[in-house]
């Protein structure tokens, strides 16, 4: 893939000390922002490798800042997570579920974003393993993964899960697989109508125990009166799950999980332009057809909806459920592949990568770290290469 003529860092090197000038920013986005207008400059060091197969060194290069919120610094975590993952697919069918909210909730994410994340999180891993768990359904312990959006294509505030399943689970007693529909998981209306229950209990407790903040304009909340006859209003509603096309094949659900594991709001290559004042990006318009269209914004919106998908210190954007616990992850792959009569995948070999994460431009072989140096020892460093050898 071609080098990206604009990218966000250059947007918020140019443009975020005026922003600051007028947005107030908590800690958690100020870092943010400083991370990634100082990822691969002189600011955060930089680093020497040497291909581990012809034994070619390169010159110094700038260190990365690793947030991941930078466009720039998922693509070895990506691949780590993504190797993984190899080595627990299963022999079967999956399929890709995705719950939504409706609008009115995201006044609380923004006063509340750990609470309200943690309870969109668990609402949709008590709704998946219920329903699967019924003998009318599936009635088998499921196991799957959740990976939290923020985002709308056009950068707008749209919290989402998306969930990758797959198609079967453990029996009660786990002594057999019992194998879902290949074509069919579990009816999306009754598991949009079991989510829209657990999300409004859980928004409920919150606000009686006194944990949630509510203020400006839905303050009012607070009081009981206020609350019920806003939770009638959204029960009212149609709440959205979608269940999209089973994969292919296992063997097609990591180049799938690539889209979606470790992105960003925005990645560099959706940007078209920047001139100084304005940006302007591609998106795609799935309301009206899955149409592609350009957006332009000044540069201060662009910023602040950018900033609006900073996830609070320390949250977990991929969380796993069912069998595919963290807690008893290895046990269970190996019960399941057991009685899917699956054979062992190899464990991945861990790879010796500098900060870089690039293959050697000679010969493709991977490049490994040789050495480091602060931002003070760069100046120095970048002297001694102009010095000639009169040797």
């Amino acid at each position: 893939m071609s080098r990206p003529t604009v990218e966000v860092a250059d947007i918020l090197r140019a443009r975020s000390g005026r922003f600051l000038e007028t947005h107030r920013l908590g800690i958690q986005k100020l870092k943010v922002l400083r991370a990634i207008v100082n990822c691969r400059t002189a600011a955060l060091g930089g680093h020497k490798d040497r291909c581990a197969d012809c034994g070619r060194e390169s010159g110094i290069s700038f260190n990365s800042c690793r947030n991941r919120h930078c466009p720039k610094c998922q693509t070895q975590n990506r691949r780590r997570w993504l190797q993984a993952r190899e080595a627990e697919l299963l022999p079967t069918p999956y399929f890709h579920v995705v719950f939504t909210l409706p609008h009115q909730f995201h006044p609380f994410f923004f006063q509340n974003p750990a609470l309200l994340y943690n309870l969109l999180f668990r609402s949709v891993a008590d709704t998946m393993t219920e329903v699967a768990a019924n003998p009318k359904r599936l009635g088998a312990r499921i196991g799957f993964f959740g990976i939290l959006h923020t985002w709308s294509q056009n950068l707008g505030f749209h919290p989402h899960i998306h969930c990758v399943v797959p198609a079967g689970g453990l029996a009660p007693d786990q002594s057999a697989w019992i194998p879902g529909s290949p074509r069919f998981f579990l009816p999306k209306e009754v598991l949009a109508r079991v989510f829209r229950g657990k999300f409004l209990d859980g928004l409920e407790r919150s606000i009686t125990n006194g944990s949630l903040s509510l203020s400006g304009s839905i303050g009012h909340l607070g009081e009981p009166e206020h609350f019920h006859r806003f939770r009638r209003q959204m029960h009212r509603r149609k709440w959205v799950v979608y269940i999209k096309r089973p994969f292919g094949g296992p063997e097609h659900v990591l180049r799938y999980l690539g889209r979606y594991t470790h992105r960003v709001a925005i990645s560099n290559h959706r940007l078209v332009s920047f001139d100084g004042n304005q940006v302007q990006f591609r998106w795609r318009d799935y309301r009206h057809g899955d149409i592609s269209r350009t957006m332009t914004l000044a540069a201060n919106e662009f910023i602040r909806r950018f900033l609006l998908h900073v996830l609070p210190k320390g949250f977990v954007r991929i969380r796993h459920f069912g069998f595919m616990a963290n807690h008893n992850r290895s046990v269970s792959f190996a019960l399941c592949r057991r009685l899917l009569d699956a054979v062992p995948v190899a464990e991945p070999e861990e790879t010796n990568s500098s900060d870089s994460a690039w293959s050697c431009p000679h010969c493709q072989g991977p490049m490994i770290l040789l050495q480091r140096f602060s931002a003070r020892e760069l100046p120095w460093r970048f002297a001694l290469q102009c010095v000639p050898d009169t040797s």
